[in-house]
């Protein structure tokens, strides 16, 4: 049986319209290009959002100061998959939870930083949180910087 040739024109012209499409992306950035690898950050407070989402999932922590005042900490973690392999799951923070972030600061906001682990103040479980590759939970290994290969 032969097919008509309109049908190979118009599955040729679907083929390059959706060749053609735009696909939406966002820019990946460097770790030294964001954070500062001199400048390590410790927090501890209570999870209020988790943003579990390509390229990289976010936790926002609420932190309350010594006078009572509360300023809202935003994390970035590793993409999902990684975090996936690292023993993480969608559910492993609940909001409420008490947690002490440790990472690196940005560089050009305050209150935003990497998280390179995640402690759970209730069962002491530490997770890994990196988003930068070859990052452990007691370092980088042979103590290279985030930013350093």
């Amino acid at each position: 049986m032969s097919i008509p040739k309109t049908s190979h024109l118009i599955s040729s012209i679907l083929v390059v319209l959706l060749a053609a499409a735009p696909v939406p992306s966002e820019a990946h950035h460097s770790f030294a290009a964001e954070y500062d690898s001199l400048k390590p950050v410790t927090v501890t407070g209570v999870v209020t959002r988790v943003e579990w989402t390509n390229p990289h999932t976010y936790i926002y922590v609420d932190v309350t100061d010594k006078d009572g005042k509360v300023t809202t900490w935003g994390f970035e973690m590793g993409p999902p998959h990684m975090l996936q392999r690292a023993g993480w799951k969608k559910n492993s923070l609940s909001i409420g939870e008490q947690v002490i972030v440790d990472g690196w600061m940005a560089r050009n906001r305050s209150q935003y930083a990497n998280a390179r682990k995640v402690t759970r103040v209730s069962t002491g479980e530490v997770l890994g949180a990196a988003s930068s590759g070859g990052q452990t939970l007691t370092g980088n290994p042979g103590g290279a910087r985030p930013d350093t290969p």
